[in-house]
Order: structure tokens, then C-alpha cells, then sequence
């Protein structure tokens, strides 16, 4: 299955989401932003979207295969915007990137796993949940994954709907 590109995925109420939050907080409209959901499916999407509206959840990795160039997704950048959008296509929160880093799988750390909010946060969380996500979301296209796969790992702070923050 293909992943939808960003503008399929800015439907009118997730380009009103952004045009309130821009003109609340004073941000240009015409500046990058993204839109993206978490996983592979609706459930999976709305259960990660309610981890960053309650707090644990900071940061996202995704293989480095799934982003431009090859892949369909522009590569995250320190500072950019992004709309989270749940699993049906809902705007949930305004989100700004603090942090990125492309590394091995096999390199993630513990700090990362924590900041993901996943599970019971640990590493060996992490790993088994990405492991099996990566090898799932790759066998669609007839790979196979290993830990020496390189993933993007983003850091985010929630910056609309306010009130919320990062932890």
C-alpha cells in the first residue's frame, strides 16, 4: 500500500486547523508545514495521537527509506511545523521540531526510547515495537529489515492547542 503524500493529507479542516493556529501564534501561513499520522492504521493513529495530547510522547522515528528522496515524505527539519492528524484524518495538535537525527536502528538509545512515550518507555520496548512495525511496514515491498537499517529520529514540542507542552 502506498503512503499518501502531504497534500492528500491537508484537507480543508486540517488547512483551517493550520490557518487558526498561524493566526493565533503569529506564524506565516506560506512557511513549510507537514501533515502526517502515526503508524499504519486509523487505531494505531489515534492511540499515538492521544500519547502527545497527554504528554509522554515527544519524538517519532521512521525509516529513512520512507523520506525524500525515495520515499514519499519530505525529510523532518529542526524548527518546521506539522500538523498531527488521527486516524481519520482529524487535526489533533500543531507540532514543532526540536530535533532530528538519522542513525542505524541498532543506535537508538534509551534517552530516545523514553522520549517516544511508547509502552513502558524502555528500550527493549521500543526496539521490539519498531522492529516489528519496520519488518511489517517493509515487507509490503518485499524487504527485509535488519537492525542496520538507517531511521529518522524526530524530537517535537505540542504548540497548539494551547495549553499543551512538552515534558
Amino acid at each position: 500500500m502506498d503512503e499518501p503524500d502531504v497534500e492528500s493529507l491537508r484537507t480543508p479542516e486540517v488547512r483551517r486547523y493550520w490557518l487558526d493556529f498561524c493566526s493565533r501564534a503569529g506564524v506565516d501561513p506560506d512557511q513549510r508545514w507537514d501533515v502526517f499520522g502515526f503508524g499504519d492504521n486509523a487505531e494505531m493513529a489515534d492511540q499515538l495521537g492521544a500519547l502527545v495530547l497527554t504528554g509522554p510522547k515527544r519524538a517519532t522515528a521512521g525509516l529513512l527509506a520512507d523520506f525524500e528522496p525515495h520515499g514519499s515524505d519530505p525529510l523532518p527539519a529542526v524548527g518546521a511545523y506539522s500538523v498531527l492528524i488521527g486516524g481519520h484524518g482529524q487535526p489533533l495538535a500543531v507540532l514543532r521540531t526540536t530535533d532530528v537525527a538519522v542513525k542505524p536502528m541498532s543506535e537508538v538509545d534509551e534517552a530516545f526510547a523514553w522520549d517516544e512515550g511508547e509502552g513502558d518507555r524502555s528500550l527493549e520496548f521500543w526496539m521490539d515495537a519498531h522492529r516489528s512495525f519496520f519488518t511489517r511496514r517493509l515487507a509490503a515491498d518485499g524487504v527485509r529489515f535488519d537492525d542496520h537499517m538507517h531511521v529518522v529520529l524526530a524530537r517535537f514540542d505540542v504548540v497548539w492547542p494551547q495549553g499543551e507542552s512538552s515534558t
